[in-house]
């Protein structure tokens, strides 16, 4: 056999790395997730606990609940992770999140987003980091 001078060595490392961060990444989008709608439910107004209860994550491949705020029902990529609020019973999230005419805003879902960013943020990237760097040295093969 002809020397490749390591060609296939480099080639290997490279599907490694292409493939492996799917499942660190997901591990630290759902921790993100959690975290974000764990300070949404703090933040959310406590009248029957129905708003509180409706905030959901949704995880990669999973649907969102019906009339759920930002965007409806729709299904998650395979990196992505949803954090909603509202659901059939509870369709006024928008509402308590904005205010009306009548009622004055009790912001909860962005002002958590906006808390929260930075960390959310750097967590998902060192998880991504961290995948390349073991995909590259060949630790998670």
């Amino acid at each position: 056999m002809a020397n490749d001078d390591g060609l296939s060595n480099l080639m290997n490392a490279f599907d490694r790395v292409k493939a492996a961060p799917r499942k660190q990444i997901t591990k630290a989008l759902l921790a993100s997730g959690n975290e974000l709608a764990d300070a949404q439910r703090h933040l959310a107004p406590e009248e029957t606990g129905a708003l509180k209860a409706s905030i959901a994550v949704t995880g990669p491949g999973e649907t969102t609940p019906p009339y759920s705020q930002p965007g409806g029902s729709r299904v998650a990529g395979d990196t992505e992770v949803i954090v909603t609020a509202g659901n059939t019973d509870v369709r006024y999230a928008h509402l308590i999140e904005y205010g009306t005419s009548k009622t004055e805003a009790q912001p909860f879902f962005w002002p958590a987003l906006r808390l929260l960013r930075k960390r959310l943020q750097q967590r998902i990237d060192r998880a991504g980091r961290k995948a390349v760097r073991d995909a590259w040295s060949g630790k998670n093969v």
